[in-house]
């Protein structure tokens, strides 16, 4: 859940949900955002101020400008991404994949309606074709029109954005969802020494149940205030060096990166004792009956929240209800 407190000793009874945020104006120096990332577990940090917040009829947007880590995203409550390190997130999500792969050329994004993964992935030469698919229209034009790093992505004539489930669209798609040699990759959740059992080990274990080959990996992203996962599989080795994976990046990469490289990687995907023990014993196989889910989803929890606030039970002012 995601609030926004503002005060100068005393809370403030004003909620953030673009409708009226005026009385924040007077209070920037105290005025703060804060997300529960697990039960007795808060984050929050300090805002300069809130550039946007809008609704879908999907989800909750805003866009806010943070002390520490400059604009941020968040979504439904949840930080999606910030600006001063998202290029951690992005470029682990993105270049292990299309690296080990022989010569990348067509991609299909699900989700990603804020533009940096598409971003990422047209920094690589051999790519031809990238369609990104998403459900909520309002998210790609607000990312479009706030998220002024990501333009050129938007504008790049490689890039075909269809709004729609990412789901229907494979369902109903007629070239091969998979290339023979394809390689799919998917963001895991936390993976910290104790939060990796949420969803990480289980994505890890779901996955190895459809490809031979399984790799899991991790990164410290600050704003998320936690070690995040991927999970990148295929029917093909992963079988590259580090030097192997740095000539690749200097051969088929447009610009530097600020983050991964070979060493970087072989780092990510050295697991700690603990986490490579929970992996290796998971047994838990997502479907959708039996699906996991980080710490927040779902309406019950946020609901029970919004109650609480309202009944002067929490302190702070809500921003909004949460997913």
């Amino acid at each position: 859940m995601g609030d926004i407190s503002c005060s100068n000793g005393i809370s403030s009874g004003n909620g953030v949900n673009g409708k009226s945020h005026s009385s924040l104006n007077g209070y920037r120096k105290s005025c703060w955002y804060e997300e529960e990332i697990e039960e007795n577990l808060r984050w929050c940090f300090a805002l300069n101020s809130i550039l946007h917040t809008g609704a879908s009829q999907y989800q909750d947007i805003a866009l806010l400008d943070t002390k520490p880590f400059g604009k941020a995203l968040v979504i439904d409550g949840k930080l999606q991404s910030a600006e001063v390190d998202e290029f951690i997130y992005h470029e682990s999500l993105v270049h292990p994949a299309f690296l080990h792969h022989s010569s990348p050329k067509t991609v299909f994004i699900m989700g990603g309606g804020e533009g940096s993964t598409a971003r990422e992935i047209l920094r690589h030469k051999t790519v031809e074709k990238v369609v990104m698919c998403d459900i909520d229209e309002e998210v790609v034009e607000f990312c479009k029109a706030y998220l002024v790093v990501n333009r050129e992505a938007f504008c790049d004539p490689r890039l075909e954005v269809i709004i729609n489930d990412a789901r229907a669209e494979l369902e109903n798609w007629k070239g091969p969802r998979l290339n023979q040699g394809g390689i799919f990759i998917t963001q895991a959740g936390p993976a910290g020494i104790f939060s990796h059992t949420e969803v990480f080990s289980c994505i890890f274990n779901t996955l190895r149940q459809v490809f031979k080959y399984v790799v899991p990996y991790s990164a410290h992203i600050p704003s998320y205030a936690d070690t995040w996962g991927w999970v990148m599989a295929s029917d093909s080795p992963f079988m590259l060096s580090a030097d192997e994976l740095d000539t690749r990046i200097k051969q088929r990469i447009t610009g530097e990166n600020r983050y991964l490289d070979g060493k970087t990687f072989s780092s990510a995907s050295t697991l700690s004792k603990a986490v490579r023990k929970s992996l290796d014993s998971e047994t838990h196989v997502y479907t959708e009956g039996t699906a996991r889910f980080i710490y927040g989803h779902g309406s019950v929890h946020q609901q029970n929240q919004a109650k609480l606030i309202r009944n002067g039970l929490m302190e702070g002012a809500p921003a909004k209800s949460t997913k």
